[in-house]
């Protein structure tokens, strides 16, 4: 029996063990003492942090209380994410669930640490930056995801320059990076639907000449996902402003006749539900009935043999919809 038990350390002292550890991480040379012992102290005061938060399933609400205001008073979610690429395997997964505990942390109607983040932009494009690194680009990604929950953080991070990094991240980027990169850039644009369909009209022309290039990608994942993500935001009622304007460019257009005849049969589907959208509009501007009509027979030829083998009624109804409404042009 051990009667010499250590005494559980209070958030602060957790919070400023872990501070105080994280510049010795790069103290002295690669490997040596100095550096091990601060890597191990980084570890153990974060995982006594987490257990704090998670508790055995009954974590004490006064202790968390204490955790997160002390992080709040020194910053320390700034210097986590900042430092995260220095940390062990472990501590990178403990980083993101101390994070994610804390963004879900609600008071009443409030939410403290979203509260905090909000007048701490730093953090939040700190965290975007996280897909700079391979090695720790989920666990940012994992930590992003979750304040993209919160509007007041969407808002920030969609109305900044930094918002426009996403194309980058996608398209110049390993796969899994891109893949995530991907899901947090249709988060953005698609769960808080009136804050970004007033973002897409007040920035119709910088988003949609952005976007242009993920639909032009080499890449054919990005490019289907792109294409994909272009008929749910068009197709929302939220955005019907933003429809109506993106279907009156014969620009638009011509891009979504081409990609109907791209030679992967799923880009010519997810094209098929753009393009129905500027043939199914009744206000056609005379610019895009021009071009249907100058290729009516054509789109009819292509269409009347467009997907015969999809067993999908839906396609087959708005297809055969399609063709009426070209051949009464």
């Amino acid at each position: 029996m051990n009667f010499f038990k250590a005494k559980q350390r209070t958030p602060a002292e957790l919070v400023r063990g872990l501070r105080d550890a994280i510049p010795r991480l790069e103290a002295g040379q690669p490997g040596s003492e100095t550096r091990r012992k601060a890597n191990e102290e980084v570890t153990r005061n974060l995982g006594q942090i987490k257990a704090i938060l998670y508790g055995d399933g009954d974590p004490l609400p006064e202790l968390v209380a204490q955790l997160a205001q002390e992080t709040y008073n020194t910053d320390l979610l700034h210097s986590l994410v900042l430092n995260i690429h220095k940390f062990d395997f472990e501590a990178r997964k403990d980083v993101s669930q101390i994070f994610n505990n804390l963004l879900r942390r609600q008071i009443g109607s409030r939410w403290p640490t979203v509260e905090y983040l909000t007048a701490k932009h730093d953090i939040l494009f700190a965290t975007l930056g996280g897909y700079d690194n391979e090695d720790v680009a989920l666990n940012t990604g994992m930590i992003l995801k979750e304040m993209l929950r919160h509007e007041s953080l969407c808002k920030i991070l969609l109305y900044s320059d930094k918002f426009y990094s996403f194309p980058h991240y996608i398209e110049d980027t390993t796969f899994g990076i891109s893949c995530d990169a991907f899901a947090n850039f249709k988060e953005t644009l698609t769960r808080h639907k009136p804050m970004v369909a007033e973002y897409l009209e007040k920035n119709y022309d910088r988003f949609f000449m952005a976007y242009a290039q993920l639909l032009a990608s080499s890449n054919y994942v990005t490019k289907r996902q792109s294409l994909k993500l272009l008929g749910e935001i068009l197709l929302d009622r939220a955005n019907f402003n933003v429809m109506t304007r993106y279907i009156s460019y014969e620009a638009n257009l011509k891009m979504m006749m081409n990609l109907l005849r791209d030679k992967s049969k799923n880009i010519q589907f997810e094209a098929f539900h753009v393009f129905k959208v500027f043939v199914a509009n009744p206000n056609k501007p005379p610019q895009v009935v021009a071009i249907l009509r100058r290729n009516q027979a054509k789109l009819l030829a292509f269409l009347k043999d467009f997907h015969n083998d999809k067993e999908d009624e839906q396609f087959t109804d708005e297809k055969q919809f399609l063709i009426a409404q070209i051949q009464a042009l």
